[in-house]
């Protein structure tokens, strides 16, 4: 069936995600999927029967309280403190998007049977996904080292009748939205809780909703930076192939073609040019703009291996008789990349303001402002600053995170990736870069008005179109919050493709 998705059949990828994101699609668990859940568990069953070796997790405590065995009577009982006890996500609550991002990301991962959990488990995840019942996870809490123990147990607490969900747009008690489908909590049987708490799922999340987000923020960029440069009366020469190929990075190549694409027929950037270069803002955008898409493009291929991965500690392999405890849970990987994520979107906003700046001093022939009577008028005076403020508070939120660390767990915990609090602040970074680009919109479109009667290139004058429906061009002082509002509106729903 076309609307459903097999959980297990295969490795996942952006496009698969988006499309079951995108398109509702529902969940199925792959009968391959089952098989390889089933022989992990029966082996955890029989391993745990015939061993007298504590296993971490399994037949111990946690942490640091790795070396207090448990009772086999009271293998459930352990796991299920655990879920209630690591529920400690504070803070705001996280977008629907993220949480069904989540309930994916860890059915994917427990379907690749290196888990040891039951398949009425995954299975019941997969009832919230395809059922909308969202449970309530925080932004904050997670170290990303031992996994994201904290948003993940807040996620599976509903699992066993506990905590709270959204379901058709209320607030309610998990264990009434059990009830009314006629679910029983789930029993939790040994390692079980661990498998569900251990992993990278709340970062990867998050990862996941930033990366496609980055791939239509950088293409957005370019389209902008595209229409800026002709309001400006800009060069073409810089985005020529033959300099390109003289420093071949592959995103600069893709900025140059993508620019020599968009200004296809434009008479503004063919007509003859008194100046002879422009400021490194127009001048470098294949270089800053390309180097942001190498870092999406990289960022995207770890993001892809982590997804992809088993994560939760700790791994059975019942082909080899091995449970090994190791470290899949630690996020350095992700929180690294993250931070470098972080650090090339701020910079699409960084050079963006420095354009904006560009188009309202009042040269090349525009007017001071981009008003026709500056003075009288402010014009287009403080939308930079609101930029310039946001492109310095993007500039607090590339602090690195992962150069971080703190010790938990008495000691036993002892470095953590802190790739949490790297995937989160990518939120803000990207809503700052989109009111930015907006900004940035408002003004190179006002600027393109003052060169009429000459005309940008169709695909230009055809997004302008469109635009200056919803935001018209300004000729006396209005309320400019409104119109920002308007362009960041407009931005998200407007799908770019050049």
């Amino acid at each position: 069936m076309n609307n459903v998705y097999q959980i297990g059949s295969g490795e996942l990828t952006f496009d698969i995600i988006e499309r079951i994101i995108n398109e509702n699609l529902k969940l199925e668990l792959a009968s391959e999927a089952r098989e390889r859940i089933q022989k992990c568990r029966d082996y955890l069953d029989k391993k745990i029967a015939n061993s007298d070796t504590p296993l971490y997790g399994i037949t111990t405590g946690f942490g640091s309280l790795c070396n207090r065995n448990i009772s086999s009577d009271e293998l459930s009982t352990l796991q299920e403190n655990l879920v209630k006890s690591h529920a400690c996500s504070v803070g705001e609550e996280m977008p629907h998007v993220i949480v069904k991002l989540m309930f994916l990301l860890k059915a994917h991962a427990l379907s690749l049977g290196h888990s040891g959990v039951q398949v009425i488990t995954v299975q019941r995840i997969i009832d919230f996904f395809n059922n909308d019942v969202m449970p309530i996870v925080y932004d904050r809490g997670s170290l990303g080292a031992s996994g994201d123990l904290a948003p993940l147990a807040n996620l599976f607490l509903p699992l066993i009748g506990v905590g709270d969900v959204y379901y058709k747009g209320k607030r309610c008690e998990a264990i009434s939205v059990l009830d009314e489908f006629g679910w029983e909590p789930v029993k939790l049987k040994s390692k079980e809780g661990l498998a569900l708490l251990n992993g990278t799922q709340f970062m990867s999340a998050n990862g996941v909703y930033a990366i496609l987000k980055a791939f239509r923020l950088s293409k957005k960029a370019d389209l902008i930076a595209a229409i800026s440069l002709e309001a400006f009366d800009g060069r073409l020469d810089p985005f020529m192939n033959c300099i390109q190929q003289m420093r071949p990075h592959q995103g600069q190549i893709e900025t140059g073609a993508a620019f020599r694409r968009i200004l296809e027929g434009s008479e503004i950037i063919t007509q003859p040019k008194t100046h002879v270069q422009d400021p490194y803002s127009f001048r470098c955008i294949p270089q800053v703009h390309g180097a942001t898409k190498d870092a999406i493009r990289h960022a995207a291929s770890v993001l892809l291996t982590e997804i992809n991965s088993v994560t939760d500690n700790p791994t059975i392999f019942p082909d080899e008789d091995l449970i090994i405890s190791g470290g899949n849970f630690h996020g350095q990987p992700l929180a690294l990349v993250y931070d470098y994520l972080a650090i090339a979107l701020a910079e699409l906003g960084n050079i963006s303001e420095r354009r904006v700046a560009q188009l309202i001093m009042g040269l090349r022939g525009l007017p001071e402002f981009l008003v026709a009577n500056p003075g009288l008028n402010s014009g287009f005076m403080i939308p930079q600053y609101a930029a310039a403020s946001m492109v310095s508070q993007n500039k607090m939120y590339c602090y690195s995170a992962s150069s971080d660390s703190i010790v938990s767990s008495n000691g036993q915990e002892d470095h953590v990736s802190m790739g949490a609090n790297a995937a989160t602040k990518l939120f803000k970074i990207m809503d700052n870069l989109e009111h930015i680009l907006a900004i940035e919109l408002m003004n190179a479109a006002q600027g393109i008005d003052f060169r009429r009667p000459l005309r940008s290139s169709p695909y230009i004058e055809k997004f302008l179109s469109v635009y200056r429906k919803e935001v018209p061009f300004i000729r006396e002082d209005i309320v400019m919050y409104k119109e920002i509002h308007k362009t960041v509106a407009f931005l998200k729903r407007h799908q770019v493709d050049y």
